[in-house]
């Protein structure tokens, strides 16, 4: 009877044992769980703290372009400033160009720095006209009137007093100045009328008086000129038809 009592007691120990084991082992396992969680939020931490590693990363081309954008802002500047300064060298250029011109004082018309054409016209009749043109580098100007020598004569013919211009002319390089010669009448009223076939023609200084430089000696005709006592020439005029109106 003793045996049986102490038998039941010791199954009722061994399954206390197995009870408190079985518990022993459910505490263990809940234990491990919310460790693993806590492993899964730092791992989930550690790319959000990774972030603004990558944000700095992002920055720095930031940085660079903006250091290119001020590069290329100061270049274009330099451009700019550089563009500017040349129209200033541009613009001190033209004075220099000019002093060349301004320099060319005039000087008179003769033989050396023209060159003297002398034709027969139709209209006037008994016209010839004296054409002058600037040969010279530098603007001429033609004095009065002509001095015309026909032939062996010794004195000029008179001038046209009415055809007097109102300002000297001024021939250009390349420009022209004329004179009208009268021959002589058209109604032969003029006497001591006679055949010439050289002519000089010789140019006036400023007062009018004077003959500077040497004469000219234009062609005339092979056939000559007739000419007579009524001859008269005109002031230089600058264009061809204040010279032959008279």
């Amino acid at each position: 009877m003793s045996d049986l009592r102490t038998s039941r007691t010791r199954l009722a120990g061994a399954a206390a044992t197995a009870v408190l084991a079985a518990l022993s082992l459910t505490a263990c396992d809940d234990g491990t769980g919310a460790q693993d969680e806590g492993a899964a939020t730092t791992a989930s931490a550690s790319p959000s703290s990774g972030a603004p590693s990558s944000g700095t990363g992002s920055n720095s081309p930031d940085a660079t372009d903006g250091s290119a954008d001020s590069s290329n802002s100061t270049g274009a500047t330099g451009a700019k400033d550089s563009s500017a300064s040349k129209p200033a060298a541009t613009d001190s250029t033209p004075p220099a160009s000019k002093a060349p011109s301004s320099s060319g004082k005039p000087v008179t018309c003769e033989a050396s720095n023209t060159k003297t054409v002398a034709a027969l016209l139709n209209r006037p009749v008994n016209h010839m006209l004296l054409t002058v043109t600037n040969t010279g580098g530098r603007s001429c100007h033609l004095y009065g009137y002509p001095a015309v020598r026909f032939g062996e004569a010794q004195a000029v013919p008179p001038v046209i007093e009415e055809s007097q211009p109102q300002a000297v002319v001024t021939l250009k390089p390349g420009e022209s100045g004329y004179a009208s010669v009268s021959l002589s009448a058209t109604d032969g009223s003029g006497s001591n009328g006679h055949t010439v076939k050289s002519l000089a023609v010789y140019f006036r200084g400023p007062s009018g008086n004077e003959s500077v430089g040497r004469g000219a000696h234009p062609a005339l005709p092979a056939q000559g000129v007739h000419v007579d006592d009524s001859l008269k020439v005109t002031y230089w005029q600058q264009s061809m038809d204040d010279a032959i109106i008279w």
